[in-house]
């Protein structure tokens, strides 16, 4: 039998700090995409393989030009929340970090380039 308090076993171990937080986002963008995914598959899936008028003339309707949009930026929102879980459990040292802001740099100049290309083709 230990004389130890549950306190004093979790000293040194760490701090959950904003893990809660990250778990909430996962959420919630998880939720997300599961209605943006089949609104986004709904206005674009008659759109595959059609001519490249047909698809600019769709995505300069509202509805259509939007779920683009969510899409990108919820999608790869998520991903980089996934990624920084997946590199925080594998990845160890000062590459940890390095990984992690290349992640999130990827993610977003993703985002930036998508919502810029969709907007040259919707106007």
């Amino acid at each position: 039998m230990s004389l130890m308090t549950d306190r004093k076993r979790v000293i040194g171990l760490g701090t959950a700090k904003s893990g809660t937080d990250h778990f909430w986002k996962s959420t919630v963008t998880a939720v997300a995409l599961l209605v943006i995914v089949p609104m986004f598959l709904f206005s674009f899936g008659p759109l595959l393989g059609e001519p490249y008028a047909d698809v600019q003339a769709a995505l300069a309707r509202p509805f259509p030009a939007v779920s683009a949009a969510l899409m990108l930026i919820v999608g790869l929102y998520h991903f980089r929340l996934g990624i920084q879980v997946v590199i925080e459990d594998y990845v160890q040292g000062p590459a940890r970090k390095i990984a992690i802001i290349v992640a999130a740099c990827l993610s977003y100049g993703l985002m930036a380039l998508g919502l810029v290309s969709l907007a040259q083709i919707a106007l």
